[in-house]
C-alpha cells in the first residue's frame, strides 16, 4: 500500500498539498509514481506564473506513460524544484520529500477545504486498485 501521510491534504488527481502559512508545497504522491513508474522527465510551470485551482500545470513521463499534472488550489507559482529537471526520479524515491514539484502563494485559503485529507484519498486509491 502507498504511503499517505497524514499532514498532507490531496487532489484526487493524486497531487499532494503541504501547506505552511501562506505557502502550499504541492507534489505528486507515492500512488501515482508508482502507477507511472520510472520519471524520466518532469515539466513544471514558471515561476511567477498564477494559476487556477484544477489548471493543468505541468507533466511527468515516465518509461510507461505521460500524464498532467494539476494545480490542486490557485495561486502565484514562487519556486519550482530545480533539481527534477536533471533527476526526475526523485519522485521516485521520495515524492513527500525531495520530489516536491513545486511552492504557490497560496490565493484563497478556503479552496484547501475542497482537498481530500489522508483518510479520503486513501481510501480514494484502495477503489483505484
Amino acid at each position: 500500500m502507498s504511503e499517505v501521510p497524514s499532514e498532507l491534504k490531496f487532489l484526487s488527481t493524486h497531487e499532494w498539498v503541504l501547506v505552511e502559512d501562506d505557502i502550499a508545497t504541492i507534489g505528486v504522491s507515492d500512488h501515482a509514481q508508482e502507477l507511472l513508474g520510472d520519471l524520466v522527465y518532469v515539466e513544471l510551470p514558471e515561476v511567477g506564473t498564477t494559476v487556477a485551482a484544477g489548471d493543468s500545470v505541468g507533466v511527468i513521463e515516465s518509461v510507461k506513460a505521460a500524464s498532467d499534472t494539476y494545480a490542486p488550489i490557485s495561486g502565484e507559482v514562487i519556486e519550482i524544484n530545480e533539481d527534477l529537471e536533471d533527476a526526475p526520479e526523485r519522485i521516485n524515491v521520495d515524492p513527500y520529500g525531495d520530489g516536491w514539484m513545486y511552492k504557490l502563494a497560496i490565493e484563497d485559503p478556503e479552496e484547501l477545504e475542497t482537498l481530500l485529507d489522508a483518510a479520503a484519498y486513501s481510501d480514494s486509491i484502495v477503489d483505484d486498485d
